[in-house]
């Protein structure tokens, strides 16, 4: 007995010592490496990105991240070519430090603005803000205005795209094949949305934490972790008395999931509209976004059209996948923080990408490996409605 633990514990003892090995020579070159090396030529690389504006009467306030390899002192700053008094820290901003500012301007509502910061250096490193509006301040009516938002264009779609369950019921099993088809083309098109708004984003920061590589990171993690899930799920299906109710349920939930992280995403950019005053608050936008994500909810119940849920079933699965745009809202209009969003925007996608992985085996044709015409015209019908639909709406 001693023997095989003996045995057993050798390889960590072994792995333990190695990793004991290679911290210690990490901080060894950390500490005396930089010093056998010969100091850099030329000019400091300077650079900085601009996370986020807050405009309020008489001032304009930003707050910056040093995204370079060395300290940035910002000198002066000009608005439109015009000289600005300004505060902000006495002290050079460290590698990915950040600094807030406050330039003392009278800036006017709508009009555009290039921010011009001249470091001790020389370098100028600009910022255009193209329409000024004054930053809405968070409180009761802020966030109230928020959850109805996002009850508007991510709970009532989806649960109006539910009530088409009985109506699915009725069809056969040909049918169901093309709306799971229907189902993949829909988030095939919400994938490629997430990932082009993720990328533009990620585009608008300076980039320390990864820039566009956020994107990616969070669309891995999201696509690792459902699938976690999913296997989690697949090993509770004994305690069911049917392996299709258990199977259509875990379907339907992992779709609901999937939209709801797309909804996320989609909540984070109406409230980021509404935080830089772009966002047309009209009953045109209501009904744009109402339309398309009523197609969401039918994604949703389409693996369902064999089984019996509660409503209080059919309840959670809508509000899994709508009430997340109420949350994107919140945090798009009060913390807009483009890499933030860009990492939230990838999880969107991850999670849309594993749940087609669940859905293509419930698309074959029984028996085969094959996918019919019918389903493969299916998916192209999907495809083709989220961009007819997504024309309606104007943020």
């Amino acid at each position: 007995m001693s023997t095989t633990t003996s045995a057993t514990r050798r390889p960590w003892l072994l792995g333990l010592a190695t990793l004991i090995l290679l911290v210690l020579a990490l901080i060894g070159i950390a500490l005396f490496g930089g010093a056998s090396l010969p100091d850099r030529a030329g000019p400091p690389v300077e650079e900085v990105g601009v996370e986020r504006v807050v405009l309020e009467p008489g001032t304009i306030e930003l707050n910056l991240r040093n995204t370079g390899p060395d300290p940035v002192a910002v000198a002066q700053i000009f608005v439109n070519d015009a000289y600005v008094d300004f505060t902000g820290p006495t002290e050079p901003i460290g590698r990915l430090d950040s600094a807030h500012l406050v330039l003392d301007y009278p800036w006017q509502n709508g009009q555009p603005y290039k921010i011009s910061m001249l470091t001790s250096t020389g370098l100028v490193i600009e910022h255009d803000i193209a329409a000024a509006v004054e930053t809405p301040k968070t409180g009761a009516a802020f966030f109230g205005l928020m959850a109805l938002l996002g009850t508007y264009v991510g709970i009532i779609p989806v649960v109006l795209g539910m009530l088409f369950l009985p109506v699915l019921r009725s069809v056969g099993t040909t049918t169901v094949r093309f709306l799971l088809g229907f189902t993949i083309g829909l988030l095939a098109f919400l994938a490629w949305e997430g990932t082009r708004e993720g990328f533009e984003l990620a585009d608008t920061s300076g980039g320390p934490f990864g820039g566009a590589s956020l994107v990616v990171l969070g669309a891995a993690l999201a696509f690792l972790t459902l699938t976690a899930v999913d296997q989690w799920l697949r090993g509770r299906r004994h305690a069911a008395a049917a392996e299709g109710t258990t199977g259509g349920t875990r379907l339907a939930l992992m779709i609901a999931i999937g939209i709801g992280l797309h909804n996320l995403g989609e909540g984070l950019a109406i409230g980021s509209a509404y935080a830089i005053g772009e966002l047309a608050l009209g009953t045109f936008l209501v009904i744009g976004f109402t339309i398309q994500n009523t197609t969401e909810g039918l994604a949703i119940v389409a693996p369902l059209t064999r089984h019996r849920p509660s409503l209080v079933a059919l309840l959670g699965l809508g509000l899994i996948a709508g009430a997340p745009a109420i949350l994107g809202a919140v945090i798009g209009a009060s913390a807009n923080n483009p890499e933030f969003s860009a990492l939230l925007l990838g999880i969107g996608v991850g999670a849309i990408i594993q749940v087609i992985v669940q859905i293509i085996p419930s698309i074959r044709e029984p028996g085969t490996t094959t996918i019919s015409a019918r389903t493969f015209a299916g998916i192209a019908v999907g495809l083709v409605t989220m961009w007819a639909t997504g024309l309606l709406v104007a943020a």
